[in-house]
């Protein structure tokens, strides 16, 4: 089950375009509506509706309808899956950047 979690939120944050949109959504740190968010990107309101729904669907967005206008909130809480995801694979990075730190340092030296 924590592979499909993470499956959509990797997906829903591979696109741009959906990146932007979840950043704006965060940096706002208050509801927009479709067509506020829709404002900022040269897409259509449509295209915009698109990635709202896959940021929806991995839970990066939440959708709440008031009347007839729609508002998106940003939840980054879903991104803590994947940290945690990655942080197993910190440890061959930074033994990865170490090796190759000493390796230079030892050039330098001869």
């Amino acid at each position: 089950m924590q592979s499909k979690k993470i499956t959509k939120i990797l997906k829903a944050i591979a696109d741009p375009t959906r990146r932007e949109i979840f950043h704006a959504l965060v940096v706002a740190a208050t509801a927009l509506s479709i067509n506020e968010v829709s404002a900022q990107f040269e897409i259509s309101r449509q295209g915009v509706t698109k990635h709202l729904k896959t940021l929806e669907e991995a839970g990066l967005v939440q959708i709440s309808t008031q009347g007839r206008e729609r508002f998106c909130n940003a939840n980054a809480k879903p991104l803590e899956t994947v940290h945690k995801w990655l942080q197993f694979y910190e440890k061959f990075w930074s033994g990865a950047l170490n090796d190759l730190s000493k390796y230079l340092d030892q050039k330098d030296h001869k």
